[in-house]
C-alpha cells in the first residue's frame, strides 16, 4: 500500500518534505521506520515470516514488526498501530523500550533501494504465539524460538538464506538487549 511518508536526510533528520513511500523507495530516499521485537520471560524471540509476495526478501525469517511511519505520526504511535496490524496485539506505548536507531540501506535492483532509519524496540510478549493474529498479506508465519538459537543463526550473519541481512551488529544489540530484560 502506497502511503505519505516523511523524508530524512543521510543522518537521520527530518527534511520538511512528504514522499510516496514507492517514490521513496525508488529514488533511494531515507525515511523512517519501526521494528518491534518481542521476547518472552521464557527467553524466547518472536519471528515473523515475510509474506510470500512482499517485495523484498519474500519468506525469510525477520523482526517480530515492522512498518514504515506515516508522515507526521509518533514513532511510538506508528509502533502501536503496526502491532495491531501486524499481528493482531493492543499494547501501550508504556509498553515499548527503544533500544535504538539503525541506519540500513538496502539495494534491490535499479528501482528499488530501501534507505531507512530503523526506531528498533523491545516489547514482553506476555500472551501465547497462538493468540496473535497475522495479518494474512504481509505475514506468511510466527513462531517463537530460544534467543540462543536465533543468537547462533544471526551472529555474523551465518544463515543469510533464512534471516533478513540487517547486519551483525544491530542483531547484536537487539539479542544483548534482549537478555539484559531477562
Amino acid at each position: 500500500m502506497d502511503e505519505l511518508i516523511d523524508s530524512l536526510d543521510e543522518h537521520g533528520k527530518y527534511t520538511g518534505k512528504t514522499i510516496l513511500k514507492s517514490d521513496a523507495h525508488q529514488h533511494g530516499v531515507y525515511h523512517p521506520t519501526v521494528h518491534i521485537w518481542f521476547y518472552t520471560k521464557r527467553g524466547e524471540i518472536l519471528l515473523q515470516q515475510r509474506g510470500e509476495f512482499k517485495e523484498t526478501y519474500p519468506l525469510l525469517w525477520d523482526v517480530s514488526v515492522a512498518g514504515h511511519i506515516g508522515a507526521g505520526e509518533d514513532i511510538y504511535e506508528a509502533a502501536v498501530r503496526e502491532i495491531k496490524e501486524e499481528i493482531g496485539l493492543n499494547i501501550s506505548k508504556e509498553d515499548l523500550k527503544k533500544i535504538g536507531v539503525f541506519k540500513s540501506s538496502q539495494h534491490h535492483g535499479k528501482n528499488l533501494t530501501d534507505n531507512e532509519f530503523h526506531h528498533t524496540f523491545l516489547c514482553e510478549l506476555k500472551i501465547p504465539e497462538d493468540q496473535l493474529k497475522k495479518q494474512e498479506s504481509e505475514v506468511e508465519s510466527l513462531k517463537t524460538v530460544p534467543l540462543l538459537k536465533f543468537a547462533e543463526e544471526v551472529w555474523g550473519l551465518a544463515n543469510t538464506a533464512k534471516y533478513v541481512p540487517h547486519g551483525s551488529e544491530y542483531y547484536k544489540t537487539v539479542i544483548t538487549s534482549i537478555k539484559d530484560q531477562l
